[in-house]
């Protein structure tokens, strides 16, 4: 008798089987893509650009920003979150969406800015960078 449902069955099986090799690969190497971007809000106020990077999780001593001319260069390099489960590695994870490990953002700047004058501030996790634009 041909069971019409046992096609869909053994493909749901195999699926589930790729999904569980998948995991297994996936996990047992904690590490992160080659390098992630973190997102930026990019304002021109007068003057002025503000640059908001979002770095929840950083480190201030992890990051370099550089100023030129006509560019802005964050560079750094973020942890992993793990939970304080009292071991080494978490036993299982479940989801795993926050990016970590080394980072790159450039951003073309549309006017010439004073790289001596551009300030930087590390707070609740977000990265506020000053440029303002270079007088003419």
């Amino acid at each position: 008798m041909n069971d019409p449902f046992g096609h869909l069955e053994r493909l749901q099986r195999e699926l589930g089987n790729i999904a569980s090799q998948l995991t297994r690969v996936h996990f047992s190497f904690l590490g992160a893509a080659e390098g992630w971007r973190p997102a930026i809000n990019a304002y021109r106020c007068g003057n002025r650009f503000i640059v908001c990077v979002d770095l929840a999780g950083a480190d201030k001593a992890a990051l370099q920003v550089r100023a030129e001319p006509g560019r802005l260069t964050i560079r750094g390099k973020r942890p992993p979150p793990e939970p304080p489960c009292g071991q080494p590695q978490p036993v299982q994870v479940l989801q795993m969406e926050i990016d970590y490990g080394p980072f790159e953002r450039v951003l073309e700047l549309p006017a010439e800015i004073d790289p001596k004058r551009v300030t930087a501030e590390h707070r609740e996790g977000l990265l506020w960078i000053d440029l303002p634009v270079r007088d003419l």
